[in-house]
């Protein structure tokens, strides 16, 4: 809620004119309390679990010409039965922990300081802090998820996820609920070591979950704007991870593979796409004779 009663007293309070984005959010957000600010993040999350992965969700099911030259593991297809089920999980777990967690996590916000007063930040803050948070999130997550796939790490919890070794963009929230409160730890430490405006925790954690369901979409789009993002790992990247499945020592990462590169964990991804490229280039020039074990 803010301080101010009209826009005159906000300006006066500024010492200038309010801009028209500060003018909007004065006209929503100056009547309304600031936890029911904060909890706008379980309807944004609601929506974005449940229409985000629908394009391509919608292209395995429909499975246009050509389309399965950009399907990862082409060979495995869910049934409409089989993702809706996934779906009707992933709700059950939301409804159960994700929304309650969100409920009760705002006295831990309003702590570290993050505000919805006036001025708004602006885009290069937005930016600034938003790349923190990526950078904060994929270095713990690194970690955290690597002891998930230590022996009682992954049997005792993180196997759930990875029943789905062809991911669909509907299992990127699918998992026990112990991991989601193990994994929502790196999401919420680059909030509080740089705390923003509520606005750009919104955006957070908005663009946090759609990157997830791009990465376990199973379908790497030539089109998508990730690939021009420096270190992204994107779907390929993940699908591997969930192909290789309970054994997997290769790409934790959840958004840039640089930690992967760094510590080594990546060395069975790139093995394999050195043999598959080799395997391409064979097919190509009819030359099939080569021996691919001589690498």
């Amino acid at each position: 809620m803010l301080s101010y009663r009209t826009i005159a007293d906000a300006e006066v309070a500024l010492g200038r004119s309010l801009t028209s984005a500060e003018a909007l959010w004065f006209d929503y957000s100056a009547a309304k309390s600031d936890y029911f600010l904060f909890c706008h993040n379980i309807l944004f999350l609601f929506l974005i679990f449940s229409l985000a992965p629908l394009p391509t969700v919608m292209l395995d099911l429909a499975r246009p010409a050509g389309s399965d030259r950009f399907k990862i593991q082409p060979k495995v297809r869910l049934s409409s039965s089989e993702i809706l089920k996934c779906y009707k999980d992933v709700m059950k777990m939301f409804f159960l922990v994700v929304g309650p967690l969100q409920l009760v996590s705002y006295p831990t916000v309003k702590m570290i300081g993050i505000r919805t007063g006036l001025p708004l930040p602006s885009l290069w803050e937005i930016l600034a802090q938003l790349l923190v948070y990526f950078m904060i999130e994929d270095y713990t997550n690194y970690w955290l998820h690597r002891w998930l796939h230590c022996k009682w790490g992954y049997e005792k919890i993180h196997k759930v996820h990875h029943e789905y070794t062809a991911p669909i963009g509907f299992a990127a929230p699918y998992a026990h609920w112990a991991e989601i409160l193990i994994l929502g730890i790196p999401s919420f430490l680059g909030p509080a070591i740089v705390p923003g405006h509520m606005i750009t925790l919104w955006l957070w954690i908005a663009l946090r979950q759609i990157e997830a369901i791009e990465t376990h979409s199973g379908y790497e789009l030539p089109w998508s704007p990730a690939k021009y993002i420096p270190f992204y790992g994107g779907a390929e990247f993940h699908d591997y991870h969930h192909y290789v499945g309970g054994l997997s020592h290769s790409n934790f990462a959840s958004v840039f593979t640089y930690c992967d590169f760094i510590y080594g964990s990546d060395k069975g991804y790139r093995y394999q796409k050195k043999i598959l490229g080799k395997m391409k280039e064979e097919w190509r020039t009819g030359n099939s004779t080569q021996d691919l074990k001589a690498d």
